[in-house]
């Protein structure tokens, strides 16, 4: 899969002509980001069946510090990355950890955190991926359920939605640094690239895209309330996508980056400051203050229209991670036999036992 990284020649072209073909350009949305009987629960809450085939045995090659074994959490040679276990995109985040895993030089240096509001997840976790360094961290739905205010989809007024706001509390304090990714994504590249960019005085790295128009993710009641809107006063700020972020957790923590965001969800439960679900304010806090990371680390929207669901193309340059953010999951549109050009990307990595 590592030939995606040189997508810009004939595949390209191939892909284009084929988005634009009138049956396959445009559907309906989704019903539902829910796969049907992803979870067999039986009496006590117990996982009765697990829905995901095994994934291979993944190890360490010669060139790797350590080539076995598992790790404490707090080693220095592991790379930290977190990721939700939520039901409705439990497929996704399965097949996210697989891309993972099968483009790391160092698997077995990769540990997991995962962040789940449901019992239970442990044992689909180890029996899908053996030898997978990981830890569940349990978040609370409570934390956030009276903050959460209507946005545009109802699957983004989910609470495991927030749950990153919250890493720097539910991780170890040895964790100094950790890559959260969003679970409708997969990798075509070795993480290490990702995890050794270079944050310099800034808490958080993500691709930034300023070509968008930044003030489209507020309401005017925010731009033309001046408290509210030189928020931005001697900033530069560009539209960022949370999906994909590297944070500098001891940063994060000294300056109690979650405070402030806690903060702009109450005035916009109270005032209606912006549409958005959890994005908005990670522009506030972070705008005009993040470190770039190429864009070839977040080559999103491939989930298409908010809205409609339709299908888009890759955006000009080299690939290291496809993003389905917006409405269309690939493995919803895969399983009704409307897919995408791009869902045929994401297909290798499903493992999903059931849908097959």
């Amino acid at each position: 899969m590592l030939w995606i990284m040189k997508f810009s020649g004939f595949f390209s072209a191939a892909v284009i002509m084929i988005v634009l073909s009138p049956s396959l350009q445009s559907f309906p949305p989704a019903e539902a980001i829910r796969s049907s009987n992803l979870v067999f629960s039986g009496a006590g809450g117990q996982i009765t069946k697990l829905p995901f085939k095994k994934a291979s045995i993944f190890i360490n090659s010669g060139k790797c510090r350590f080539n076995s074994g598992r790790f404490s959490v707090c080693d220095e040679s592991l790379i930290h990355i977190a990721i939700t276990l939520d039901v409705e995109y439990l497929r996704g985040s399965i097949a996210a950890v697989h891309s993972i895993l099968q483009h790391s030089l160092c698997p077995e240096n990769v540990f997991f955190h995962f962040l789940v509001s449901e019992s239970n997840l442990e044992t689909l976790v180890s029996s899908t991926f053996p030898k997978l360094n990981f830890k569940l961290y349990f978040f609370n739905p409570d934390l956030v359920r009276t903050l959460i205010s209507s946005s545009v989809r109802s699957a983004l007024e989910q609470p495991l939605n927030y749950a990153r706001n919250y890493l720097a509390d539910l991780l170890p304090r040895c964790v100094r640094r950790i890559i959260y990714l969003d679970s409708d994504l997969v990798l075509v590249d070795d993480v290490s690239k990702l995890w050794m960019t270079s944050l310099g005085t800034k808490t958080i790295g993500a691709p930034e895209y300023c070509h968008a128009n930044f003030t489209n993710y507020f309401t005017s009641k925010f731009w033309l309330n001046k408290r509210y809107s030189r928020t931005f006063s001697g900033r530069s700020p560009c539209y960022f996508n949370t999906g994909v972020m590297v944070i500098d957790l001891v940063k994060w923590r000294r300056a109690g980056y979650t405070k402030w965001i806690e903060k702009w969800m109450e005035i916009q439960k109270s005032e209606r400051i912006y549409e958005l679900g959890s994005l908005p304010p990670y522009l506030l806090v972070f705008g005009g203050h993040v470190a770039p990371i190429e864009h070839r680390w977040n080559q999103h929207g491939l989930g298409g229209d908010n809205v409609k669901g339709s299908c888009r193309d890759l955006h000009p340059g080299p690939v290291s991670l496809l993003h389905w953010s917006g409405s269309g999951k690939p493995w919803i549109r895969l399983d009704s036999k409307k897919a995408c050009p791009l869902d045929s990307l994401w297909a290798p990595y499903d493992l999903y036992g059931y849908s097959k």
